[in-house]
């Protein structure tokens, strides 16, 4: 049956997570849609959309991109939707320090919940707002690649507004995952 919905090898659970307003729904929207959502709102407990494309190993994977509320009150419903995520983008915004900093709290969080050997990418993510004023950068590019090498994440800098690199932190999370699992 032509165009049913098996045409993939694998499904992959990724979840998004980080402080509220560092764009993860811009950042799914982005990539899956190609567009940023036109009324954005405070995300409340988790929405996903999925994506289907060739891993560089071979076969194809279907990616299942849930996105986490970062608000405090809804931490409860979101821990239990790290189950089975295989892969997750923790995501942070450069102009703001304090998402960052919380960054390690979010992969406790992760490790705690989602699969043993959950494959996270670290992403620093607005960076047109420091392209149009350099001062607005609170967090180093170096200081971000040093955590990531220290627990052992990978690391990117985006924008969902410019599309910058959005394409890449997915793809390339899913190709380890990829790898990882073969």
């Amino acid at each position: 049956m032509a165009g049913n919905d098996q045409d993939y090898d694998h499904l992959y659970k990724v979840v998004l997570v980080g402080d509220a307003t560092v764009g993860k729904t811009h950042l799914l929207s982005r990539y899956t849609r190609g567009t940023l959502p036109k009324a954005p709102t405070a995300t409340i407990g988790v929405e996903f959309a999925t994506k289907t494309l060739q891993l560089a190993e071979g076969g194809t994977v279907k990616a299942q991109i849930w996105d986490t509320a970062g608000q405090e009150r809804y931490r409860a419903i979101t821990s239990s939707h790290y189950r089975r995520a295989v892969g997750a983008l923790l995501v942070y915004d450069v102009t703001k320090q304090s998402t960052f900093q919380n960054c390690a709290k979010w992969m406790e969080e992760l490790r705690q919940n989602a699969e043993p050997d959950v494959v996270i990418m670290l992403v620093g993510n607005k960076v047109d707002l420091v392209e149009k004023d350099p001062s607005a950068r609170q967090v180093y590019y170096d200081a971000a690649a040093e955590f990531a090498r220290q627990h052992g994440l990978f690391f990117s800098e985006s924008s969902a507004v410019t599309s910058y690199n959005v394409k890449h932190i997915f793809e390339h999370l899913l190709q380890e995952i990829g790898r990882a699992s073969c």
